[in-house]
Protein backbone atom coordinates (compact mmCIF):
# COMPACT_ATOMS: atom_id res chain seq x y z
CA UNK A 1 0.00 0.00 0.00
CA UNK A 2 2.08 3.37 -0.82
CA UNK A 3 1.78 6.01 1.30
CA UNK A 4 2.92 9.80 2.45
CA UNK A 5 6.59 7.97 3.16
CA UNK A 6 7.10 5.54 0.63
CA UNK A 7 6.26 4.35 -3.13
CA UNK A 8 6.00 0.54 -2.13
CA UNK A 9 4.66 0.27 1.60
CA UNK A 10 4.81 -3.16 3.90
CA UNK A 11 1.01 -4.14 4.18
CA UNK A 12 -0.30 -2.15 7.24
CA UNK A 13 -3.67 -4.44 7.05
CA UNK A 14 -2.61 -7.16 7.66
CA UNK A 15 -1.64 -6.15 11.07
CA UNK A 16 -3.87 -3.02 11.99
CA UNK A 17 -7.87 -2.12 11.31
CA UNK A 18 -7.05 0.75 9.49
CA UNK A 19 -10.39 2.28 9.30
CA UNK A 20 -10.65 2.55 13.28
CA UNK A 21 -6.61 3.32 13.56
CA UNK A 22 -5.70 5.31 10.13
CA UNK A 23 -2.09 5.85 11.41
CA UNK A 24 -1.47 6.09 7.27
CA UNK A 25 -4.24 8.94 6.96
CA UNK A 26 -1.48 11.86 8.17
CA UNK A 27 -3.69 14.97 8.30
CA UNK A 28 -6.76 12.69 8.50
CA UNK A 29 -8.85 14.34 11.62
CA UNK A 30 -9.16 10.51 12.95
CA UNK A 31 -5.38 9.59 13.24
CA UNK A 32 -4.70 13.69 14.48
CA UNK A 33 -7.19 12.86 17.75
CA UNK A 34 -5.22 9.18 18.01
CA UNK A 35 -1.79 11.37 17.86
CA UNK A 36 -3.25 13.95 20.57
CA UNK A 37 -4.68 11.44 23.08
CA UNK A 38 -1.39 9.47 23.19
CA UNK A 39 0.42 12.69 24.00
CA UNK A 40 -1.83 13.51 26.50
CA UNK A 41 -1.05 10.04 28.50
CA UNK A 42 2.63 10.16 27.68
CA UNK A 43 2.58 13.82 29.39
CA UNK A 44 0.43 12.94 32.53
CA UNK A 45 1.79 9.02 32.71
CA UNK A 46 4.51 8.72 30.68
CA UNK A 47 3.21 6.37 29.33
CA UNK A 48 0.20 5.14 26.57
CA UNK A 49 -2.05 2.20 25.58
CA UNK A 50 -4.66 1.98 22.62
CA UNK A 51 -6.40 -0.96 23.24
CA UNK A 52 -7.10 -3.56 20.40
CA UNK A 53 -4.73 -2.16 17.99
CA UNK A 54 -2.99 -5.15 16.57
CA UNK A 55 -6.03 -7.22 14.47
CA UNK A 56 -6.95 -10.01 16.49
CA UNK A 57 -5.23 -12.96 13.32
CA UNK A 58 -1.99 -10.70 13.48
CA UNK A 59 -2.23 -11.57 17.01
CA UNK A 60 -2.02 -15.27 16.63
CA UNK A 61 0.18 -14.66 14.20
CA UNK A 62 2.46 -13.09 16.68
CA UNK A 63 2.24 -15.98 18.96
CA UNK A 64 2.66 -18.83 17.11
CA UNK A 65 5.70 -17.01 15.77
CA UNK A 66 6.50 -16.63 19.62
CA UNK A 67 5.59 -20.21 20.62
CA UNK A 68 7.32 -21.30 17.55
CA UNK A 69 10.70 -20.01 18.75
CA UNK A 70 10.18 -20.67 22.59
CA UNK A 71 12.93 -23.16 22.34
CA UNK A 72 15.86 -20.31 21.41
CA UNK A 73 14.91 -18.35 24.33
CA UNK A 74 18.51 -16.64 26.29
CA UNK A 75 16.75 -17.02 29.51
CA UNK A 76 18.73 -15.66 32.61
CA UNK A 77 18.26 -16.87 36.05
CA UNK A 78 20.64 -14.06 37.94
CA UNK A 79 20.67 -11.01 40.37
CA UNK A 80 21.42 -7.55 39.00
CA UNK A 81 20.79 -4.12 39.94
CA UNK A 82 18.06 -1.46 38.14
CA UNK A 83 21.02 -0.14 35.79
CA UNK A 84 22.53 -3.59 34.89
CA UNK A 85 26.17 -2.39 35.64
CA UNK A 86 28.54 -4.60 37.67
CA UNK A 87 28.46 -3.73 41.37
CA UNK A 88 30.23 -0.97 42.39
CA UNK A 89 31.93 -1.14 45.96
CA UNK A 90 32.17 2.77 45.86
CA UNK A 91 28.62 3.12 47.00
CA UNK A 92 27.37 2.10 50.36
CA UNK A 93 25.44 -1.35 50.83
CA UNK A 94 21.65 -0.62 50.55
CA UNK A 95 22.47 2.30 47.47
CA UNK A 96 20.44 1.36 44.09
CA UNK A 97 23.78 0.55 42.69
CA UNK A 98 24.17 -1.94 45.00
CA UNK A 99 20.83 -3.42 45.19
CA UNK A 100 20.62 -6.59 43.30
CA UNK A 101 17.74 -8.44 42.52
CA UNK A 102 16.62 -11.12 41.25
CA UNK A 103 15.60 -11.81 37.62
CA UNK A 104 14.35 -15.08 36.14
CA UNK A 105 13.47 -14.32 32.53
CA UNK A 106 14.25 -14.28 28.89
CA UNK A 107 14.05 -13.01 25.30
CA UNK A 108 13.61 -13.89 21.43
CA UNK A 109 16.52 -12.39 20.34
CA UNK A 110 15.64 -10.23 16.88
CA UNK A 111 18.28 -11.56 14.84
CA UNK A 112 16.36 -15.41 14.66
CA UNK A 113 13.04 -13.68 13.98
CA UNK A 114 11.57 -15.06 10.87
CA UNK A 115 11.92 -13.24 7.12
CA UNK A 116 8.43 -13.00 7.12
CA UNK A 117 7.43 -12.19 11.32
CA UNK A 118 4.51 -9.31 11.29
CA UNK A 119 6.69 -7.95 14.44
CA UNK A 120 9.73 -7.34 12.01
CA UNK A 121 7.50 -6.19 9.85
CA UNK A 122 5.74 -3.83 11.66
CA UNK A 123 9.08 -2.29 12.71
CA UNK A 124 10.38 -1.74 9.47
CA UNK A 125 7.47 0.35 8.27
CA UNK A 126 8.10 3.97 8.28
CA UNK A 127 4.23 4.89 8.68
CA UNK A 128 4.18 3.12 11.91
CA UNK A 129 7.63 4.76 13.02
CA UNK A 130 6.09 8.12 12.05
CA UNK A 131 3.09 7.35 13.60
CA UNK A 132 5.26 6.80 17.10
CA UNK A 133 7.31 9.40 16.92
CA UNK A 134 4.29 11.89 16.73
CA UNK A 135 2.98 10.41 19.64
CA UNK A 136 5.42 10.51 21.69
CA UNK A 137 5.65 14.23 21.39
CA UNK A 138 9.42 14.62 20.93
CA UNK A 139 11.29 17.13 18.78
CA UNK A 140 13.86 15.40 17.90
CA UNK A 141 13.03 12.72 15.77
CA UNK A 142 13.64 8.74 16.27
CA UNK A 143 14.81 5.93 14.74
CA UNK A 144 14.74 2.39 14.67
CA UNK A 145 17.71 0.97 16.82
CA UNK A 146 20.86 -0.14 15.78
CA UNK A 147 21.24 -2.74 18.25
CA UNK A 148 21.14 -5.94 16.10
CA UNK A 149 19.67 -8.06 19.46
CA UNK A 150 17.47 -5.88 20.78
CA UNK A 151 15.82 -3.56 18.23
CA UNK A 152 12.39 -5.81 17.92
CA UNK A 153 12.73 -8.84 20.35
CA UNK A 154 10.04 -10.95 21.92
CA UNK A 155 10.15 -11.05 25.61
CA UNK A 156 9.37 -14.05 27.73
CA UNK A 157 8.36 -14.71 30.74
CA UNK A 158 7.53 -18.38 31.61
CA UNK A 159 5.54 -19.36 34.38
CA UNK A 160 7.29 -18.63 37.58
CA UNK A 161 9.45 -15.60 36.03
CA UNK A 162 9.41 -12.21 37.00
CA UNK A 163 11.41 -9.29 35.77
CA UNK A 164 12.43 -7.07 38.42
CA UNK A 165 12.82 -3.09 38.49
CA UNK A 166 15.06 -2.01 35.79
CA UNK A 167 15.94 0.86 33.07
CA UNK A 168 15.95 0.25 29.66
CA UNK A 169 19.22 1.28 27.65
CA UNK A 170 17.14 2.76 24.99
CA UNK A 171 14.80 6.04 25.19
CA UNK A 172 11.25 4.68 24.02
CA UNK A 173 9.76 1.14 23.90
CA UNK A 174 6.68 0.39 22.21
CA UNK A 175 5.20 -3.28 23.29
CA UNK A 176 2.36 -5.13 21.64
CA UNK A 177 1.22 -7.91 24.09
CA UNK A 178 1.08 -11.03 22.15
CA UNK A 179 0.31 -13.49 24.57
CA UNK A 180 -1.13 -12.69 28.40
CA UNK A 181 -0.23 -14.57 31.62
CA UNK A 182 -3.50 -16.21 33.26
CA UNK A 183 -2.15 -14.88 36.83
CA UNK A 184 0.21 -12.31 37.38
CA UNK A 185 2.87 -10.48 34.86
CA UNK A 186 1.42 -7.30 34.87
CA UNK A 187 3.27 -4.43 33.89
CA UNK A 188 4.21 -1.83 36.98
CA UNK A 189 6.14 1.40 36.30
CA UNK A 190 7.20 4.95 38.21
CA UNK A 191 7.04 7.48 35.83
CA UNK A 192 9.91 9.43 34.91
CA UNK A 193 11.67 8.68 38.22
CA UNK A 194 14.84 10.46 36.83
CA UNK A 195 16.50 12.35 33.81
CA UNK A 196 19.91 13.08 32.29
CA UNK A 197 20.78 15.25 34.60
CA UNK A 198 19.61 13.79 37.70
CA UNK A 199 19.53 10.06 38.85
CA UNK A 200 17.58 10.32 41.80
CA UNK A 201 18.74 7.78 43.63
CA UNK A 202 16.56 8.23 47.01
CA UNK A 203 13.71 7.70 44.98
CA UNK A 204 14.72 4.84 43.24
CA UNK A 205 15.97 3.53 46.50
CA UNK A 206 12.70 4.17 47.92
CA UNK A 207 10.92 1.90 45.11
CA UNK A 208 13.37 -1.09 45.16
CA UNK A 209 12.52 -1.05 48.74
CA UNK A 210 8.76 -1.64 48.53
CA UNK A 211 7.80 1.62 48.14
CA UNK A 212 4.74 2.51 46.20
CA UNK A 213 4.55 6.26 46.24
CA UNK A 214 3.92 6.92 42.09
CA UNK A 215 3.98 3.16 41.16
CA UNK A 216 1.42 2.30 38.10
CA UNK A 217 -0.07 -0.73 37.03
CA UNK A 218 -1.14 -1.58 33.46
CA UNK A 219 -2.66 -4.75 32.77
CA UNK A 220 -2.10 -4.98 28.83
CA UNK A 221 -4.24 -7.35 26.95
CA UNK A 222 -3.38 -9.26 23.67
CA UNK A 223 -3.52 -6.50 20.95
CA UNK A 224 -2.76 -3.46 23.04
CA UNK A 225 0.00 -1.24 21.68
CA UNK A 226 1.42 0.41 24.47
CA UNK A 227 4.33 3.70 23.91
CA UNK A 228 6.71 4.12 27.02
CA UNK A 229 9.93 6.28 27.93
CA UNK A 230 12.14 3.08 29.52
CA UNK A 231 14.71 5.15 30.01
CA UNK A 232 13.63 7.84 32.42
CA UNK A 233 10.86 5.19 34.20
CA UNK A 234 12.13 2.81 36.25
CA UNK A 235 9.88 -0.89 35.75
CA UNK A 236 9.21 -4.40 35.81
CA UNK A 237 6.80 -7.44 35.40
CA UNK A 238 5.13 -8.63 38.15
CA UNK A 239 5.74 -12.69 38.56
CA UNK A 240 3.99 -14.82 36.52
CA UNK A 241 2.29 -17.01 38.65
CA UNK A 242 -0.39 -19.21 36.04
CA UNK A 243 0.45 -21.49 33.45
CA UNK A 244 0.69 -19.74 30.18
CA UNK A 245 4.14 -17.93 28.97
CA UNK A 246 3.67 -14.60 28.75
CA UNK A 247 5.11 -13.08 25.38
CA UNK A 248 5.43 -9.59 24.39
CA UNK A 249 6.85 -7.78 21.23
CA UNK A 250 9.14 -5.04 21.76
CA UNK A 251 9.72 -3.01 18.78
CA UNK A 252 12.31 -0.21 20.33
CA UNK A 253 13.34 3.72 19.41
CA UNK A 254 16.23 5.63 20.06
CA UNK A 255 17.49 9.01 19.12
CA UNK A 256 20.73 8.27 18.13
CA UNK A 257 20.50 5.55 15.08
CA UNK A 258 24.24 4.85 16.16
CA UNK A 259 24.36 3.71 19.64
CA UNK A 260 23.47 0.29 21.07
CA UNK A 261 23.36 -1.27 24.72
CA UNK A 262 26.97 -1.66 26.30
CA UNK A 263 28.49 -4.89 26.25
CA UNK A 264 27.99 -5.97 29.43
CA UNK A 265 23.73 -5.06 29.28
CA UNK A 266 23.60 -6.69 26.50
CA UNK A 267 25.29 -9.86 27.31
CA UNK A 268 23.10 -9.51 30.30
CA UNK A 269 20.00 -9.33 28.76
CA UNK A 270 20.43 -11.14 25.66
CA UNK A 271 23.68 -13.54 26.22
CA UNK A 272 25.76 -12.34 24.32
CA UNK A 273 27.55 -8.76 22.34
CA UNK A 274 28.59 -8.56 19.02
CA UNK A 275 31.86 -6.76 17.39
CA UNK A 276 29.59 -3.55 17.09
CA UNK A 277 28.64 -3.70 20.45
CA UNK A 278 32.33 -3.54 21.18
CA UNK A 279 33.20 -0.88 18.95
CA UNK A 280 30.60 1.25 20.17
CA UNK A 281 30.70 0.87 23.72
CA UNK A 282 32.69 3.92 23.90
CA UNK A 283 30.30 6.31 22.79
CA UNK A 284 29.07 9.32 25.16
CA UNK A 285 24.84 8.51 25.46
CA UNK A 286 23.56 11.05 27.93
CA UNK A 287 25.28 10.25 31.28
CA UNK A 288 23.55 8.23 32.83
CA UNK A 289 24.72 5.06 34.84
CA UNK A 290 23.79 2.70 31.91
Amino acid sequence: MPTAFAAAEIDLEEMIELDTFPIHDVGGLARSDLVASARDDMGARGCCRISDFIRPDAVEALAAEANSLHDLTFRTEEKHNPYFSPDDDTFPHGHPRRTMQQRKSGFINSDVLTQGSILRKLYDSDVFLHFIWECLGVARPIYRWADPLGRNPYGVTDPGCTFPWHFDGNEFTVSVLVQRADEGGIFEYVPNIRNPREENYERVGHVLNGGREGVHELDLQPGDLQLFAGRYSMHRVTPNTGATTRFIGLPTYVHDPYRMNRPFHSETIYGRATDLHYERASVVVDGLVD
